[in-house]
């Protein structure tokens, strides 16, 4: 499997609802597909970074430069026989996983056409059904929230996940609970809150949570062990997990009893399926959460969902969920009892939309080996 060349294009893609966290709202996504050429095979893959460096280091703009100008150049004209041997070229240059990511994933992909097999077959899946979860945003009122929530209840989605932040967590929560009393209930604060805010968090307990995902500082594993042992509701890490590493610093130090594998996050699809083993193997439960992908990330995040440690429902929701229109055909939908089938056919399973790609990129370069 040869690459031959390199498409990198930016695309704008406006939101259907404003999404607002911890970190801010964003009413249109600018995102950062990739495609490997390699022969008559092209393989997809998208960058998840945001556009600003708030969720982590890389954004829009620096993932374009390192993908142009560093790990492209890296991989054109190499040949591979497994996608994974990417792995050791790319690593070169520190961090920048998201960046690294699209371009991974692109080959995974390219890969799996190449042998005529479905993604997720390839990459281990053993589950053909995936259960989905939503994320809400936060919202101008609790009123507000109740309807949104209402929707998914109704929608058939298996868990809901609310934003939380100091000011709009406890009252939320209470809401919530008092309103469903029974739904699988999450919540997630982006690191908004401090160790010193212990006494409120303890708050929390008394809303029979799944998870609280990522309250404290992302960087910073030890605290999140300290606030764990002093809360019931179990921890879920989320920005703190950059690779198996972290996640095995994480639960020797019994810092979440939960976690959450971005495939951006952790480098791509190889970093995933090392974290996703040891989580399986320590008998921790792990599940996708989202970035707001157009329908080429939510493709790879269906794959990696097919997982067997993916035990718990995942942000890979609907497509109509975010976009007026996605950029793949079929587009994703979610059935009424809250799962997606994975796809039969080969690769990704979903068509580009060539057309609608072409319509929304406002930039691209053509890198050839």
């Amino acid at each position: 499997m040869r690459i031959d060349a390199i498409t990198i294009r930016e695309i704008q893609m406006p939101l259907v609802h404003p999404f607002e966290t911890s970190f801010g709202r964003t009413t249109a996504r600018r995102i950062i597909l990739v495609t490997a050429h390699c022969g008559s095979i092209d393989g997809w893959g998208e960058c998840t970074a945001g556009e600003h460096p708030f969720f982590s280091e890389e954004s829009t703009d620096t993932a374009w430069h390192i993908l142009r100008d560093y790990l492209a150049p890296m991989l054109l004209g190499k040949s591979f026989e497994y996608a994974h041997e990417s792995v050791s070229v790319l690593e070169r240059v520190r961090a920048h996983r998201m960046a690294k990511a699209a371009l991974e994933n692109a080959l995974w992909d390219a890969e799996a056409q190449h042998r005529n097999v479905p993604l997720w077959q390839l990459i281990g899946g053993t589950l053909d059904e995936i259960a989905c979860g939503v994320s809400i945003g936060i919202q101008p009122s609790l009123d507000h929230l109740v309807g949104k929530v209402e929707t998914e209840v109704v929608a058939g989605y298996q868990r809901i996940k609310v934003k939380v932040k100091p000011g709009w967590d406890i009252d939320v929560l209470s809401r919530l609970r008092h309103h469903w009393p029974d739904i699988l209930l999450s919540c997630d604060a982006n690191s908004a809150y401090t160790l010193d805010q212990l006494d409120h968090l303890r708050k929390f307990d008394q809303f029979r949570l799944l998870m609280i995902e990522q309250p404290l500082w992302s960087d910073d594993i030890h605290s999140h062990a300290r606030l764990q042992a002093e809360l019931q509701t179990s921890l879920c890490l989320d920005e703190s997990i950059r690779h198996h590493r972290d996640a095995a610093a994480a639960l020797d130090l019994g810092a979440c009893r939960i976690i959450n594998i971005k495939l951006g996050r952790v480098g791509g699809f190889s970093e995933a399926q090392h974290v996703e083993h040891l989580c399986r193997s320590e008998g921790v439960p792990v599940w996708c959460g989202g970035m707001l992908e157009s329908g080429i990330g939510r493709s790879h995040n269906i794959a990696m969902s097919t997982l067997p440690g993916f035990t718990l429902p995942g942000d890979v929701s609907a497509s109509a969920r975010y976009w007026y229109e996605d950029i793949i055909d079929p587009e994703v939908t979610v059935s009424t009892k809250g799962t997606i089938a994975a796809p039969k056919a080969v690769g990704r399973g979903f068509d580009i939309r060539e057309v609608l790609v072409d319509k929304l990129t406002v930039r691209k370069e053509f890198l050839r080996a």
